[in-house]
């Protein structure tokens, strides 16, 4: 905690004390005699004569007088902010802080006005100081995962699988999960068919989960050649709102049943999937070694490693807070839970200014948490020179809309239309610096 450093500025209209709370959070506190205002206001008016348009007289020619009246309160309460600005600058210069150290909009918490003087506080933040030598000795210990030769056997055998065609079975059976089921379909709601509802030779895989629950169950045990009919409901969150929570009757013909074909695990499927003609085998499962290295290791970090460091940096570093950026995070807090609460509770809250103020509380070490952690995080991007710009942010975003069959261009504006950008580009941050911290721990 850094001492307080309490320092008075003794001037005929101005009296000012500047206290450096901590690291931090300043306060500047100032008594503005009423005789400086004043004085602002003739300045104002002044200069405002010179330029102002005022019917019946000339540019240049208004009397200050007019000035006043014309304008009235506007010019008192341009002159207390010419007055409120020089009690910041100077309570910044005596408090050696400079406004790049600043970090955000310095808050009022005090104006009180009398007849002779102005009782004003005014409190700022800034950006915290954080050391970071001792970071990498707060990197958890850890092993690199292993991979054996029977995980890396059955990852090629399950990408062979893949890769496999379909074909026709030649025996006749009744279809089991695992088959493809080669089908036409229509449905009917309350018998008359719907939008959507019907395909011809679709190939759907028994047990992919591909259509509505329960469909691909029915048919199981059917042949090539019969039809049945299948009832399903479809799920209440459905995607189309007329067919949602619906009950529904498809007409299904079984038109084939295909199964995938055996493929030859050699240096033939290796050249395939490698894209070289000289590939081996050998080649192959070294990519697929490293392939599954790279799984284990993300998962590693993901489940485990990620979130220890992250909270031995938070509970390790220790730094002051501003104050505004907590009372921020606990507003959002606070605001998510209001989302929740019934309108008995909300009542409750608005006329119980301590059951709020409890509230409140209950979020602050987490909201602390939160803010040391995001200081922590873009120190040491700074320290490490890691940068998302926002091209890829929109990158990730578009490339997840598209696996989830989205607009990748209607995703991304509804992301920036709802202020997302930013969580999630430091979100994105986050995630480098910390991997850059395990990484580095790797290669030590």
């Amino acid at each position: 905690m850094i001492a307080q450093n309490n320092i008075k500025v003794r001037r005929k209209l101005m009296e000012i004390k500047a206290n450096k709370i901590n690291g931090a959070n300043a306060v500047i506190e100032a008594t503005i005699s009423m005789d400086e205002v004043n004085a602002n206001v003739e300045k104002i008016a002044k200069q405002l004569a010179k330029t102002a348009n005022i019917q019946g007289f000339r540019k240049g020619k208004v009397p200050v007088a007019i000035i006043k009246k014309q304008y009235g309160q506007k010019l008192v309460e341009d002159a207390e902010a010419e007055a409120l600005r020089e009690v910041l600058s100077k309570g910044l210069k005596e408090l050696d802080i400079s406004n790049d150290a600043l970090l955000g909009e310095p808050t009022i918490s005090k104006f009180e006005k009398s007849d002779d003087k102005i009782e004003v506080e005014i409190k700022v933040a800034m950006r915290p100081e954080i050391n970071l030598d001792d970071v990498d000795a707060l990197v958890p210990d850890f092993t690199k995962p292993e991979v054996t030769d029977e995980e890396v056997e059955a990852r090629i055998k399950e990408i062979a699988e893949a890769q496999a065609p379909l074909v026709d079975i030649k025996r006749n059976r009744k279809m089991k999960e695992g088959d493809t089921a080669v089908i036409d379909f229509e449905g009917f709601i309350d018998g008359e068919p719907f939008e959507g509802g019907k395909g011809e030779n679709f190939e759907l895989l028994l047990g992919s989960g591909q259509f509505i629950p329960g469909f691909e169950d029915q048919l199981i045990g059917v042949k090539r050649d019969e039809e049945v009919e299948i009832t399903v409901t479809f799920p209440e969150e459905y995607g189309a709102k007329e067919l949602a929570g619906k009950e529904a009757m498809f007409k299904v013909k079984v038109n084939g049943v295909k199964v995938k074909d055996d493929v030859e695990i050699n240096d033939e499927l290796a050249q395939k999937l490698l894209a070289k003609e000289d590939a081996t085998l050998d080649e192959l499962k070294a990519e697929v070694k490293k392939v599954i290295e790279q799984e284990k290791l993300a998962k590693l970090y993901n489940d485990e490693l990620k979130p220890k460091l992250l909270e031995a940096l938070v509970e390790k570093l220790d730094f002051d807070l501003p104050e505004f950026v907590v009372e921020q995070e606990i507003d959002m807090a606070v605001n998510k839970k209001a989302s929740t609460m019934s309108e008995d509770e909300i009542k409750e809250l608005r006329e119980n200014p301590e059951k709020l103020k409890e509230l409140r509380e209950s979020f602050r070490e987490e909201a602390e948490k939160s803010v040391k952690a995001t200081f922590i995080i873009d120190a040491l991007a700074q320290k490490l020179g890691i940068k998302v710009e926002e091209q890829e942010v929109m990158q990730t975003i578009y490339y997840e809309a598209m696996q989830m069959g989205q607009d990748p261009q209607k995703a991304f504006e509804q992301y920036k239309a709802a202020g997302y950008i930013p969580a999630i580009q430091m979100s994105m941050v986050e995630d480098r610096v910390l991997t850059a911290l395990l990484n580095k721990k790797i290669e030590e």
